[in-house]
């Protein structure tokens, strides 16, 4: 099951607006109204969208809670996660944690840092069925590593864009007022543009030898929760490595790892992933890396991923990276 982080509830509870009753919402989730928060405790996250939702519905000013809730975060908040955050060198090692320890704060999200012609991409991948929950909670999380970005970092942090999935929940106006940059939607990722000055900006309290203690705690608790990941990383490498005989059937990668197809499905169900979804992360990972690293045509890459046409190579893409395949090589080189 893809779990996130009770910290995450009681952050969004905390912000609600006077008199909205949120106590009952809680108990729902199976968490003590008044605390304590430990990061480590989890929550589904089919049930923290919910919860997020119904809560969004209750208040008055529910379209800006996402973005108060991201404002209120701060780092040393998410324990030892957070203080690796804020003891990194600069903000490109507090990214790069929060790729490779983020799991810590739940299997729903999925951070990667990727390089542009215009600066650093931070991408935010979220498992789940794209319900208004997740939506609002994807907002919240652009907010929430906005904040704890300009927290730590010894310079004025403000990004060069935000870019959203979805479409507008509220006026673009307020996104753009409160992000102090471009906000894009319906734009085909969830991600925070940095530039290249500001993500090699030090931190205020960068200390190389403080953040290596903090990784060394993060890669046990990692460790700790490597069943919860392992099955879809798993599946996306064997589908990657069959893409270029066509898109696999469920039933095919299933038999790989020696396990029933309906085993499969729940166990990715249970997770918050369908086959599908996996399917299209691998040949959108497969695709962005050899559009960077070699110089195969774009109808080959459409080919090795899986495609049998160009032209609906070209519209995945576009779908998954909000560019065509041409412009993404252009500006990735």
């Amino acid at each position: 099951m893809s779990q996130i982080t009770s910290l995450y509830v009681y952050k969004v509870a905390g912000q609600a607006s006077p008199g909205v009753e949120t106590r009952d919402l809680i108990r729902e989730l199976g968490l003590p109204v008044d605390g304590p928060i430990d990061p480590t405790q989890m929550v589904s996250s089919a049930a923290y969208y919910g919860f997020f939702a119904e809560l969004v519905d209750r208040d008055p000013d529910g379209v800006v809670l996402p973005l108060r809730i991201g404002a209120a975060m701060r780092s040393d908040e998410y324990g030892a996660f957070g203080l690796a955050w804020k003891s990194a060198p600069t903000l490109r090692g507090s990214f790069t944690r929060a790729e490779r320890y983020g799991h810590v704060l739940g299997s729903a999200e999925t951070y990667s840092l990727e390089k542009t012609e215009e600066g650093f991409l931070f991408n935010l991948e979220k498992a789940g069925d794209g319900s208004r929950g997740m939506l609002l909670s994807n907002e919240a999380s652009m907010s929430a590593v906005t904040t704890i970005s300009e927290e730590v970092s010894a310079s004025r942090f403000v990004p060069m864009a935000i870019y959203f999935k979805h479409a507008p929940l509220g006026n673009t106006s307020v996104y753009e007022s409160y992000f102090g940059c471009p906000v894009h939607f319906e734009s085909g990722r969830d991600a925070m543009l940095v530039s290249n000055e500001s993500i090699d900006t030090p931190n205020k309290l960068g200390d190389e030898s403080i953040a290596r203690f903090f990784d060394q705690h993060l890669e046990l608790q990692l460790n700790s929760l490597k069943g919860d990941t392992e099955l879809q990383q798993q599946v996306r490498r064997a589908v990657a490595n069959v893409l270029s005989e066509g898109v696999p059937k469920l039933s095919r990668i299933a038999s790989e790892l020696k396990m029933g197809a309906r085993t499969l499905q729940r166990r990715l169900s249970e997770q918050g992933y369908s086959f599908q979804t996996i399917v299209d992360m691998a040949q959108k990972d497969l695709a962005q890396r050899l559009l960077r690293e070699t110089d195969y045509s774009l109808a080959e890459v459409a080919f090795l991923t899986g495609f049998a046409e160009q032209s609906g190579f070209t519209r995945a893409f576009k779908r998954w990276a909000g560019q065509t395949p041409r412009s993404y090589r252009l500006r990735a080189r």
